[in-house]
């Protein structure tokens, strides 16, 4: 039996009853390491558990499941995963793909989607080609998968699989005081380079609000992650963990909105828009704050992980009762009480 169990999002205790008593008796237990972190490591998690782990990096999963999956027919296995396996999945898929091109040459396609749509965002062809010719996209070698793959390949080879569920970033927001019957489609954000800057989530955000929607907007993460000169090559160096900030995802979405006004367009968040910013939910230093797009900027809620949510047009009372109680101090220099937003 394959067994999917949520850790929650907090520390070694927040594991379920059911799973602790199923981890405890199976024969492997994987820690997924690369969707998201807890606030603590791998070693008091073993200490409470009472059992050694294996950690399983993003490669682990991506390109060997199959290890993972060894002999799940016959024993149980467990794959554990921080939040829900299927309340948090990796906040933007990055696919690269490997493509020969006329020339014999090999290139990589950069394919970002999100895991929370089936809405391709977008393509971009990486190489130190002046002019890429794409003949043949029929050998293309991805390199990334989602739990649901893992439960799929299960399936296929006959074997049995349970999902012991738990609290997820996607209802523990709640904790803010937003009704979580109101919020509409999630979206995703990722770090911005010199070269690739996408903005085709924004219309999700903007598609929310005018439906009176609050957007819940999941931070880019970065963990173990290669370069494109080291992916191209072969070299197993990696990059150091990054982890999107509040602050960053706010000065990215204020450049949106630029952008779309220098166009011509009307944008549908402006530097005014009231938004919550949530840093390591669930855990006991959990911080939440609520002020302007442009407050997000600049408020401190210290170590990730980080999210973001941008409210819909129209707040309840209630809401915006509860959201009084994390308003940024008039006292700080970029702030303002929500009651005079």
């Amino acid at each position: 039996m394959l067994y999917l169990i949520g850790l929650g999002l907090g520390d070694a205790k927040d594991i379920t009853v059911k799973g602790l008593e199923v981890v405890r008796r199976c024969s492997r237990v994987y820690l997924e390491a690369y969707t998201s972190v807890l606030t603590v490591g791998k070693e008091a998690l073993e200490e409470f558990y009472g059992r050694k782990l294996v950690v399983a990096d993003r490669e682990e999963v991506e390109q060997e499941a199959d290890n993972i999956l060894k002999d799940a027919d016959i024993s149980d296995v467990a794959f554990l995963v921080v939040g829900d396996p299927f309340g948090f999945l990796y906040p933007l898929g990055t696919l690269f793909f490997v493509i020969t091109t006329k020339m014999g040459i090999y290139c990589l396609v950069k394919h970002h989607q999100s895991l929370m749509s089936s809405q391709t965002e977008e393509f971009f062809v990486y190489s130190w080609l002046p002019k890429i010719y794409i003949t043949d996209l029929r050998n293309i070698r991805t390199m990334a998968t989602t739990h649901s793959d893992l439960v799929l390949r299960a399936t296929k080879l006959g074997i049995p699989y349970r999902v012991i569920h738990n609290a997820s970033i996607m209802n523990a927001v709640g904790c803010c005081g937003l009704q979580l019957y109101k919020f509409g489609e999630t979206v995703s954000i990722v770090f911005w380079t010199d070269t690739w800057r996408p903005e085709s989530f924004f219309d999700k955000v903007k598609k929310n609000r005018q439906n009176g929607m609050h957007t819940l907007c999941l931070l880019d993460i970065k963990v173990k992650e290669q370069s494109l000169e080291n992916l191209i090559k072969g070299r197993k160096i990696y990059e150091p963990p990054r982890y999107m900030s509040v602050n960053q995802a706010a000065q990215q979405l204020l450049e949106i909105v630029q952008n779309q006004r220098i166009r011509g367009e009307e944008p549908a968040v402006t530097e005014e828009t009231l938004c919550v910013g949530l840093a390591r939910v669930g855990a006991d230093d959990q911080k939440i704050a609520a002020g302007t797009l442009r407050q997000m900027c600049t408020v401190d809620l210290g170590e990730p992980l980080h999210s973001l949510i941008i409210t819909g047009g129209s707040i309840h009372p209630m809401e915006m009762e509860m959201l009084s109680l994390f308003s940024i101090p008039e006292n700080s220099s970029e702030s303002q009480s929500i009651n005079g937003l």
